[in-house]
């Protein structure tokens, strides 16, 4: 991978999305991000496993009708890794994406994570390059994934660890 040193100029505030909720649930509650997965991605697989450190998952309900979700775990002792997420095509462009990244950052940081990383296909979902570019990421590599036929990119963001 290439590396960068990109720094945008800006992060977007947490937007005001009355009626939305977001939960940490577990896995045997997961039917509806199944649903969601499907509808947004096309395909029957969420993550390559579950069967991680430290996994979170994280859904987000709009006047209690599921609409997006977040999955990410423990890279290594300082990083978290968001692996997968995702808002359903009638509530995007709503600030859901941004409202679930946002509260993801905020509980790792309060586990005592130091960096916030995921990667991004930037042909298949152009969102998300911009997202992080909005939130203050910084692009740090990029290569070509040969499984997805695309090429990828990685953002990071440095976390403020309360009371550090």
């Amino acid at each position: 991978m290439e590396r960068f040193d990109y720094t945008p100029p800006r992060t977007l505030p947490v937007p005001e999305i009355p009626g939305l909720v977001i939960c940490e649930i577990g896995l045997g509650d997961i039917a509806d991000i199944r649903d969601m997965n499907r509808e947004i991605f096309k395909e029957e697989r969420i993550i390559n496993t579950f069967d991680r450190e430290e996994l979170l998952i994280l859904e987000a309900r709009l006047n209690a009708v599921p609409v997006g979700f977040k999955i990410g775990y423990r890279e290594n002792r300082h990083t978290f890794y968001s692996a997968k997420g995702g808002v359903m095509p009638d509530h995007r462009r709503k600030g859901i994406a941004v409202a679930l990244m946002i509260e993801m950052m905020d509980i790792v940081r309060q586990r005592g994570y130091r960096r916030f990383a995921f990667d991004t296909f930037p042909n298949l979902h152009p969102g998300m390059t911009i997202l992080a570019l909005e939130q203050g990421f910084q692009l740090i590599k990029s290569d070509f994934n040969s499984a997805y036929r695309e090429y990828r990119l990685r953002f990071e963001k440095q976390l403020n660890i309360p009371g550090a």
